[in-house]
């Protein structure tokens, strides 16, 4: 491959020059094989936000990240391989139900997932909230855990998409999570080297997403069609609302704590498996498993009713080292902080706007999320019984709990919460809580 130096092709991005096929698979080969500097991979990350890519480049940049290592391939596999992606939200716990319950219902799902970005959480920190759960298993363990068990959600693999885990990483300290060119090529190339055949994506919009703006998210959506109807994988896109948190938790072991009762029938949030529900009957879909949203939603009811879900949840953790009770004993090994500190309302009044974003922020700086790429992180802390937009509170009644590592750290989270949620004397309009956009055919 003829070699282009990082600085020329940084420049060319910088000046609003064009990157040819070849020049992209240069880049994402001179990311991957450690040629480009963290501070050279931030710069070009900077370009992409100040320049953008056109529709051809996007794709071009998608494909030689894709084509950066080793690629996956499913062809004995009984059943449709399949997948889901959210672009980041505040309390979004919802791949961790999606994967065992589309498992349940005949699918199979290789979920390669992220840790948080920004002021949002990552799938793979709360499953490190699991002792001996290993989010980065050899090749044969995790093909052995998708094959007996239907799903397995793990990290990327040193040699899967490795330019983009190197871009990954700096793009959440340098101010480029949100650039949508950078989501493109990042969710699409980890989903299309691990040989998912549909995908159901997942965008947020509102205060506490990646993409705040409807208008935003909905050209985002586009890109992603644009370059998913080359590539042969069938997409389903919904945009979901990020205006309050998605649950009622925030945090990486409440996050799967709220999960584990989702799957075992626990009351919970019911926004949370509704959705959970949704987007998992759009992925039965366009899989091909079940023949309408009705039918998929049945399958996913018998999942739910009979354990059949919770029992692949529990034989996928076991399988990738985690504890073989956990359904039994889950406060036996997830995390709790030493603090746990109500936060009142200051005075009555419906929930009428949430700055979701500073939440997340909260559970960042409690130390549940990191500041540094490779920062270690405190997977009990967070923020739980977050109230919603539209709740009625009276004076007193509690806004959040905040679980945190000391008395100072709870101080500045209450702080937080407190100036988070704005009380008015009517309820706000309702939002739906999502929409679905047509679905585009694999190419």
């Amino acid at each position: 491959m003829t070699s282009w130096p990082a600085a020329s092709l940084i420049r060319a991005k910088r000046e609003g020059g064009r990157l040819d096929a070849t020049q992209w698979h240069a880049l994402a080969e001179g990311i991957a094989g450690e040629a480009w500097s963290e501070g050279q991979i931030g710069a070009f990350a900077m370009a992409v936000a100040w320049r953008g890519l056109d529709a051809a480049e996007c794709r071009d940049f998608t494909f030689a990240l894709r084509d950066s290592g080793r690629r996956m391939h499913w062809r004995d596999l009984p059943g449709p391989v399949l997948d889901k992606h959210s672009t980041g939200g505040v309390g979004d716990c919802v791949s961790l139900a999606l994967a065992p319950l589309v498992a349940a219902c005949g699918g199979y799902v290789p979920m390669i997932s992220g840790r948080g970005l920004g002021h949002t959480g990552g799938t793979l920190d709360k499953l490190e909230s699991l002792p001996g759960y290993d989010v980065n298993p050899d090749p044969a363990r995790l093909a052995r855990v998708v094959r007996e068990v239907g799903c397995a959600i793990v990290g990327q693999s040193a040699d899967l998409v490795p330019a983009d885990r190197r871009l990954y990483a700096v793009r959440d300290v340098t101010a480029t999570v949100d650039v949508p060119e950078l989501i493109v090529a990042s969710i699409l190339s980890k989903k299309l080297a691990g040989g998912a055949q549909a995908l159901v994506l997942d965008i947020k919009t509102g205060s506490g997403a990646q993409t705040p703006a409807l208008a935003d998210a909905e050209a985002l959506a586009s890109r992603m069609q644009a370059v998913a109807a080359g590539s042969g994988l069938a997409l389903s896109v919904a945009l979901t609302d990020m205006g309050q948190v998605l649950g009622r938790e925030a945090g990486n072991a409440l996050e799967l704590r709220a999960v584990l009762d989702l799957l075992s029938g626990r009351p919970g949030c019911p926004r949370l498996r509704a959705l959970t529900l949704e987007l998992s009957a759009g992925l039965l879909c366009i899989g091909g498993i079940a023949s309408c949203r009705e039918d998929a939603l049945r399958r996913l009811q018998l999942a739910l009713q009979s354990g059949a879900a919770a029992e692949r949840f529990a034989r996928m953790v076991a399988g990738l080292g985690g504890p073989a009770d956990l359904l039994e004993h889950p406060q036996r090994y997830l995390p709790q902080a030493p603090v746990q500190r109500r936060v009142p309302a200051h005075a009555d009044g419906f929930v009428r706007a949430i700055d979701v974003r500073a939440l997340g922020e909260c559970v960042v700086d409690l130390g549940g999320g990191r500041r540094m790429p490779g920062a270690a992180i405190d997977h009990a802390v967070g923020l739980a019984e977050v109230r919603g937009r539209g709740e009625r509170l009276a004076f007193g009644e509690t806004l959040a709990v905040v679980h945190a590592r000391s008395e100072a750290d709870a101080d500045a989270a209450e702080a937080r919460v407190q100036a988070a949620f704005t009380l008015g004397e009517t309820a706000p309009a309702p939002v739906p809580a999502w929409h679905w956009l047509p679905v585009a055919a694999a190419g």
